[in-house]
């Protein structure tokens, strides 16, 4: 079992080094196993087609994005540094590598014609309005979800701007934790 998890790994890492460097999702099964290192029969043994070994690399992305979360909020102490320690996670800068970059932006577009790629997408936007409603509720803001709606829409949108500009995120970031301080403050202000 522990070989079929280091070829299914080798293959997942495979497939988002080829989507970098290709910048798309044209790259072949066969291209993917090569990089890997195994044949085109054993990436189809292991994930049926390219869009599930597509959907593979996407999980591995969305787990790393996970463990910078965790990173960033093991040492947040309230509400509001656990909210910001979320927005500072989405523009690390892991994000902005070229092959995460790009496996994004054809995870965005192939969740327009996909299924399960449409349903992953789902549970990442309701993993992070989950979790961003968790502390807005404690800080007593007055719309958690609309909030958290908004910060969602803002990562995604200004995440896509900077990849896209191939600037540094901090400004992104910013404006980010300046809408979040303004909604937090909001309530405190009647």
């Amino acid at each position: 079992m522990r070989v079929e998890a280091t070829r299914r790994d080798q293959l997942v890492r495979a497939a988002i080094e080829e989507i970098g460097n290709a910048g798309s999702a044209s790259v072949t099964v066969s291209q993917i196993a090569k990089r890997a290192g195994v044949s085109s029969a054993l990436a189809f043994h292991y994930f049926g087609d390219k869009e599930q070994l597509f959907l593979g690399a996407m999980r591995h992305i969305l787990r790393e994005y996970q463990k910078e979360v965790r990173r960033l909020l093991s040492s947040a102490a309230t509400p509001a540094e656990r909210l910001h320690a979320v927005i500072r996670a989405s523009f690390a800068p892991s994000n902005f590598e070229n092959r995460v970059v790009s496996a994004w932006l054809v995870f965005y577009v192939t969740a327009q014609q996909s299924a399960d790629a449409a349903n992953l997408l789902r549970v990442y936007r309701r993993r992070l309005r989950s979790t961003l409603m968790h502390d807005l509720r404690q800080l007593n803001v007055s719309d958690p979800f609309v909030v958290a709606e908004s910060i969602g829409a803002m990562i995604d949108g200004l995440y896509i701007r900077q990849a896209l500009s191939a600037q540094d995120a901090v400004a992104a970031t910013a404006l980010v934790e300046r809408y979040l301080d303004q909604a937090i403050a909001a309530p405190n202000q009647h």
